[in-house]
């Protein structure tokens, strides 16, 4: 597997690199985030390549992986890339680093090679998990379905609060939204579960742990709900503020008053 994680990072960089000057071309850094969903479907292809041997769990682990990353991929290009519409995070980069911004936008896309390779791990794990099908792969294959049907349907119920225009301006409360101001970015967080519970057949699932542990880090503390939180506050102003006030930042739950 040597050769595996050499040729991750190698075709990995290169990848990001030419990703970074379409970026750059089309002026939309949101592109970052695609080199980041369809690398980790491209990277659990090549696992699974690599694997000796292979077994109904590691074929329904890999296309649990792809529907997950085809899924996310395609909402990207849709809503960002291709309409190019910058994603509120990095306007706010670009606006806050000035001239510098395009010079340190470079790292950020090889950044995301690395953590393709962070999150590959417990996709491997749990693709190498030894023994027959059992009840835990069940529960596996639930958490990820049930995961990306709530994150799909989040993300619908946004776009279609902010495609009427009697709603610009406002903060979205329906469905979804009203029980979590970040659904989205807890059931992209609960879908890592569903690799621990396919990896418990192997002594190594402990280290399954990354996906999620990793994913709440990031989504809650530093690339997801911070970033989102300041850019719905300057758009939002009050109306953002009561919101914040009466639902629950992450995981869902009833409204408080």
């Amino acid at each position: 597997m040597n050769t595996y994680w050499l040729s991750l990072l190698g075709f990995g960089c290169a990848a990001a690199t030419l990703a970074y000057w379409i970026a750059r071309s089309i002026k939309v850094m949101a592109l970052i985030d695609v080199v980041w969903s369809a690398g980790l479907g491209v990277a659990a292809i090549a696992y699974l390549c690599h694997l000796p041997e292979t077994s109904m769990r590691s074929g329904v682990v890999l296309g649990v992986l792809l529907l997950w990353s085809g899924r996310l991929t395609l909402y990207l290009l849709q809503h960002r890339v291709l309409p190019r519409k910058e994603d509120p995070r990095y306007a706010y980069l670009t606006a806050h680093w000035g001239e510098r911004a395009l010079r340190n936008y470079y790292p950020l896309f090889l950044a995301q090679i690395l953590l393709v390779a962070l999150f590959v791990i417990p996709v491997g794990i749990a693709m190498q998990a030894p023994g027959n099908w059992a009840w835990t792969d069940w529960l596996g294959l639930a958490i990820a379905l049930c995961s990306l049907a709530g994150e799909s349907i989040a993300d619908r119920q946004l776009s279609i609060f902010r495609a009427d225009e009697a709603n610009r301006g406002q903060v979205c409360q329906n469905g979804l939204w009203r029980y979590s101001r970040h659904p989205n970015y807890f059931f992209e967080w609960l879908h890592w579960w569903a690799y621990v519970s396919f990896a418990l057949s192997s002594n190594m699932w402990p280290v399954a742990l990354l996906g999620p542990l990793s994913m709440y880090i990031f989504l809650r503390f530093i690339t997801g709900v911070p970033y989102a939180e300041r850019s719905s506050l300057r758009s939002r102003g009050a109306q953002y503020t009561r919101y914040q006030q009466t639902t629950n930042t992450f995981f869902p739950w009833k409204p408080h008053h």
